[in-house]
């Protein structure tokens, strides 16, 4: 077999030995081509060129969660189609939401163990993604659509990762406690958490309005702190299509008790009350807000939109596990 190893060397939680060892594990079974990331987009640009080859039959992405949604995007950049290159992930990050919701351990030398099995058994699953593009006749049409593998976040969500962003930027590493105070200064910054701007639109059914944020989910947990796993919309699958979580209101004791109820979310149980909207298994739907929001993919902050069309595509990428 002939692998393409992606590795994204400022990974947080994996060191420049780890990597070595990593890479001599896998070159061991098979034929292997190691590459390093050198620029944003870097990553996309290789699974590209893997998905455009004729040998290629693997992708490795080493890294987090940034370094798999950009070799996804690569991978699918024409669509999904019989023959693309499978994908492995080793997790390297600082959260590793997409390994470790397929049941990767979160440890990268244990992954990688895991997945080498995975290869000598002949396990994979083809998992569903999302898909969010411009929408026709809006201001926004002209973005290209981009891939997500687990979450997307449009308005507060949205405004929290690019706070994220902006601290990590000034030299802060990436922490579940800088996550943590970005929420909170987003919650005190937010100009339109008390009357929401955004409407869910879906073919033949009444639009959702008013909602301050929307996240939409492509599998369960929505992230974790820590070890502990948090349930947004419990429901949400790779099986399946996607899933809407929406708030209407973001006053502090709806905050306070969405809090609440996120740390006690179980797989059967996420957010729920009068201010809480969930939708399961959506296929099509648009976004619009009156005023451009930021919005979020799989923890990328992609700047202001005023509107975006999801599409949630079942059986899009094959995945070892």
């Amino acid at each position: 077999m002939r692998a393409l190893l992606v590795v994204n060397p400022a990974a947080t939680t994996t060191s420049a030995r780890t990597r070595d060892v990593l890479i001599r594990a896998l070159a061991s079974e098979m034929k292997l081509e190691a590459v390093t990331t050198q620029y944003r987009g870097h990553a996309r640009d290789l699974g590209r060129r893997a998905a455009e080859s004729d040998d290629i039959e693997l992708v490795v992405a080493l890294g987090g969660d940034g370094t798999v949604n950009e070799v996804a995007n690569g991978l699918l950049h024409a669509g999904p189609a019989p023959g693309l290159p499978r994908l492995a992930v080793v997790p390297g990050g600082s959260t590793n939401v997409f390994a470790r919701a397929l049941g990767l351990p979160n440890d990268a030398v244990e992954a990688t163990g895991a997945i080498l099995d995975a290869l000598r058994d002949g396990r994979e699953r083809a998992v569903g993604l999302g898909l969010a593009s411009g929408t026709p006749d809006t201001e926004d049409e002209a973005v290209p659509p981009r891939w997500f593998t687990f979450c997307a976040g449009f308005g507060f969500v949205g405004g929290v990762v690019g706070r994220v962003e902006q601290a990590r930027e000034r030299g802060k590493r990436s922490t579940h406690a800088l996550y943590l105070r970005q929420v909170v200064r987003q919650f005190l910054g937010d100009p339109h958490r008390a009357g929401g701007t955004l409407t869910l639109g879906r073919p033949g059914e009444e639009p959702v309005t008013g909602l301050v944020t929307a996240m939409v989910c492509n599998t369960a947990p929505w992230t974790y702190l820590g070890n502990r796993p948090v349930y947004g919309v419990p429901g949400a699958s790779f099986d399946t299509a996607l899933d809407v979580l929406g708030l209407t209101r973001l006053s502090l004791p709806s905050a306070t008790r969405y809090a609440t109820q996120l740390l006690a979310a179980t797989p059967e149980k996420g957010l729920h009350g009068k201010h809480a909207v969930t939708l399961h298994d959506l296929t099509d739907f648009t976004l619009h807000s009156k005023v451009p929001l930021p919005l979020q993919m799989d923890g990328d902050h992609l700047g202001l939109r005023t509107s975006v069309t999801f599409t949630g595509v079942r059986r899009a990428l094959r995945v070892i596990v």
